[in-house]
């Protein structure tokens, strides 16, 4: 097993890596990040390399593909690299996968990015592709080769529970993420909330209105990803409206573009707990105290043991 990171995840694969190293047999030697590199042109053209040989190895390639596009490219470019420098297999681990919004043709003449970008990643040389909370379900069957989809809900709900919150409620922020919260409810053993959402245009929403027993409770929204934080705060100003004690949130996937930050700041949401498939920002002018990043490293580090093993993974799955 050789693992490696392209720029966008660094910080991330070393949680991973350390993780491996303690779930690893004793005999086995200690699990090291690869040794790679990025050679950069004056235009912004770049050309990943391996350092060291990875001819018949099981090559873990670690990459988010948020925004910019150059980290999708580097991916790609990774990929191709390994199988061109003959690995056996390719497994792209992708904490947070972009373009999947793009999962459907919601209206005339618009590209389906998801398709494309699995298409693509397979194409590239992809044997095996291991993700997160992907934003549509199906979007596993647009890849031809085995897909592990992870679920953040594996370290939500036991910190959710640590929290001992009394009159605690689950709040859905749209009609789509009713099967998420349905989830979380039955293991939190507390009632569901579901939000209706009308949008004007796309990160812009027109009008929201909530669904279930909303006064005094302590309400916390599921989603998978947060953008700019328009609905969530939005929402959270609806319940508080409606008598709810408190609004939180729990997200996968902490895009904050945009004026998100500030959003969560001046809003009514008394904490947002996001994971770290994507690196929170460290501008230190930016506010974050609202924020809490719970490390999905951990789950990603089983995974891939367990695969690297050949050993069954229906456990890690909360279902």
């Amino acid at each position: 097993m050789e693992l490696f990171a392209c720029r966008a995840s660094r910080g991330f694969a070393d949680k991973v890596v350390e993780a491996l190293n303690k779930v690893r047999p004793e005999w086995e030697p200690e699990i090291h990040l690869g040794l790679s590199d990025v050679l950069s042109f004056s235009d912004g053209e770049f050309q990943p390399a391996f350092i060291e040989s990875v001819r018949g190895a099981n090559v873990f390639i670690l990459q988010a593909t948020f925004p910019p596009a150059e980290n999708l490219m580097e991916l790609l470019l990774t990929i191709d690299a390994a199988k061109r420098a003959s690995a056996d297999k390719v497994i792209a681990v992708i904490p947070y996968f972009g373009w999947a919004r793009q999962d459907r043709k919601d209206k005339p003449r618009v590209s389906i990015g998801a398709k494309l970008v699995a298409n693509l990643l397979v194409a590239a040389g992809a044997d095996r592709v291991m993700t997160c909370d992907l934003h549509a379900d199906q979007i596993q069957g647009f890849f031809d080769v085995p897909v592990d989809h992870l679920c953040a809900s594996k370290v939500f709900i036991p910190y959710i529970k640590s929290l001992n919150i009394e009159n605690l409620s689950i709040a859905a922020p749209d009609m789509g993420g009713a099967k998420r919260a349905q989830t979380y409810a039955k293991h939190l053993a507390c009632p569901v909330i579901i939000c209706h959402k009308s949008r004007e245009k796309a990160n812009v929403v027109a009008s929201i209105t909530a669904i279930g027993e909303v006064k005094d409770r302590n309400i916390i929204i599921v989603d998978d990803m947060i953008d700019t934080a328009g609905t969530l705060t939005k929402a959270a100003d609806v319940l508080m409206q409606m008598g709810a004690r408190s609004v939180s949130a729990c997200a996968t996937h902490g895009l904050l573009s945009g004026k998100a930050y500030d959003n969560i700041n001046n809003s009514r949401i008394k904490c947002v707990m996001i994971t770290d498939t994507i690196p929170l920002t460290t501008d230190p002018n930016v506010d974050t105290s609202k924020i809490k990043v719970i490390s999905m490293a951990p789950v990603f580090a089983s995974i891939i043991n367990k695969v690297q093993n050949y050993e069954p993974i229906s456990t890690e799955f909360v279902n």
